[in-house]
C-alpha cells in the first residue's frame, strides 16, 4: 500500500470548492474513493462523465441545482471537466448551500481551470496530484531499496499502475497504453484537434531533446508545422499535464541567454514511452538526460506536493557557463548541477556567483539525490 501525501481532510472547507488537478491515471480518483470511504458525512458522488448531472450543473437554474443537494453534507465530482459550464454550476452550490463541502476533480488544468476560474474566483482551493512521489514511495520502500530502484525508475517512472506492476513486461504494456490512450486525450480535445501524428511527432523531438534548449523554428522545420502551431500544441502539451517548461534566468549579466526554454517530461516513462525505449541504462546513450528529467520532475513534485512555492529556472551563458536548476524563493538562488556520475568534476560558475551573492550551489548526483527529493 503506497500512502499519498495528501490528506484530503486538510484541505476541505466550507465555502470553498476543493479542486484536485492532475493527468489521467495518476489516482485522482482512487484518491477521492479512498477519502469518501472514511467519510462519516452524508455524500452525493458524482461524475462529469453523468450526462444528466451535466444538465443540471449547466442550467444555471437555482431551484434545479439546490435540489440535486438538498440534504448532503458533501458533494463529490470526479472528471468534472467534462461539465461545460462547472464553475458557474459550483459557484451557484458554494453560495446557496455555505455548509456544503465540495470536492471536484479534473484532469486537464487548462480545461476545469477555465471552467471554474473566474466564477470560483477565492472560492477554490486546488491540489495538483503527479505520479508517485519520491516521498509517497517511501510508505512502500526504505531509502535504500528506493536507491537500489533507480535504474527502474529512470525507465519505467512512476505512474501508480506502473510502481504496482508486478514485471517489466507489464510495465511496458501500461506504458504503451498510456501514450497510445490516454496521454493526449484531454490535450487534443481541449481545441478539438483532430490529427495526432504531428503531436506525437513533436512529442518525439522534445523527448530526444530533454535538457537542452529548444528552437521553435527547428521543431518547426522538422515536422513541417509553422512555428505558432508549434507553439500552441507545446502550450497545450504542458496544460495536459506532459511537459513542464523551464524558462532561462537572466538578471543583469550581458553574456546570459534570456529568450530560451528547455521542456521536461513530468514522467520518465512517458518520455520513454514516447520515443519506444525501455531497454537497460547499460544499453543506452542517454542516462544523463534520463536523470536530469528525474531529478526535475521529481523535484517539482517535491516542491508542489509540500507546499513550497518557487520559481525555477535553468541559467547558460554564451560562452558556456551553465546550471541546470535554479529555484528562486524568499530572495534566494538556489542553484544545482545534476549529473548521473557522482565522481564527475564539477566547477561552479564563479561568475554566477559573485554576480548573484543571494545564491548557492550544489551537485545532484546518482549518490546523493535523496537528500534533494525527500
Amino acid at each position: 500500500m503506497i500512502t499519498r501525501i495528501f490528506n484530503l481532510n486538510q484541505f476541505i472547507s466550507k465555502k470553498k470548492v476543493l479542486i484536485i488537478y492532475g493527468p489521467r491515471r495518476v489516482g485522482k480518483t482512487t484518491l477521492l474513493q479512498d477519502f469518501l470511504s472514511q467519510s462519516t458525512l452524508k455524500i452525493k458522488s458524482d461524475s462529469g462523465d453523468n450526462i444528466r448531472t451535466q444538465a443540471v450543473l449547466n442550467s444555471r437554474d437555482f431551484k434545479r441545482i439546490s435540489d440535486y443537494v438538498s440534504g448532503y453534507e458533501l458533494l463529490a465530482i470526479d472528471e468534472a471537466q467534462q461539465i461545460e459550464d462547472i464553475g458557474m454550476g459550483l459557484k451557484i452550490i458554494v453560495d446557496n448551500h455555505p455548509d456544503l463541502i465540495v470536492i471536484a476533480t479534473g484532469s486537464s488544468s487548462f480545461d476545469l481551470a477555465q471552467k471554474t476560474g473566474e466564477p470560483l474566483t477565492g472560492r477554490k482551493r486546488t491540489l495538483m496530484l503527479y505520479p508517485f512521489s519520491q516521498q509517497e514511495l517511501l510508505s512502500l520502500y526504505n531509502i535504500h531499496e528506493l536507491k537500489e530502484k533507480l535504474d527502474e525508475l529512470l525507465i519505467f517512472g512512476s505512474y501508480p499502475e506502473v510502481i504496482l506492476a508486478s514485471n517489466r513486461n507489464e510495465k511496458t504494456e501500461i506504458l504503451t497504453e498510456l501514450v497510445n490512450s490516454y496521454l493526449l486525450k484531454d490535450v487534443l480535445a481541449l481545441e478539438n484537434i483532430k490529427g495526432t501524428q504531428q503531436i506525437f511527432d513533436l512529442l518525439r523531438l522534445l523527448a530526444f531533446q530533454v535538457g537542452s534548449e529548444v528552437s521553435f523554428n527547428e521543431l518547426a522545420t522538422k515536422i513541417k508545422m509553422d512555428v505558432k502551431t508549434v507553439i500552441k500544441y507545446i502550450d497545450l502539451l504542458e496544460k495536459g499535464f506532459v511537459i513542464r517548461r523551464l524558462g532561462a534566468f537572466s538578471g543583469n549579466l550581458r553574456r546570459e541567454i534570456a529568450k530560451k526554454s528547455k521542456y521536461y517530461f513530468l514522467d520518465n516513462g512517458i518520455r520513454n514511452g514516447i520515443i519506444l525505449q525501455f531497454n537497460d541504462l547499460e544499453h543506452r546513450d542517454d542516462i544523463g538526460k534520463l536523470f536530469e528529467n528525474f531529478i526535475i520532475s521529481e523535484r517539482i513534485k517535491f516542491l508542489s506536493n509540500n507546499q513550497i512555492y518557487k520559481n525555477l529556472y535553468f541559467w547558460r551563458t554564451y560562452d558556456g557557463w551553465e546550471i541546470d536548476l535554479i529555484e528562486e524563493g524568499d530572495g534566494h538562488l538556489n542553484c544545482f548541477e545534476i549529473k548521473w556520475n557522482p565522481q564527475a568534476k564539477i566547477t561552479a560558475p564563479r561568475e554566477f556567483l559573485k554576480s548573484y551573492q543571494n545564491s548557492d550551489f550544489k551537485v545532484i548526483h546518482s549518490q546523493n539525490y535523496p537528500d534533494f527529493l525527500l
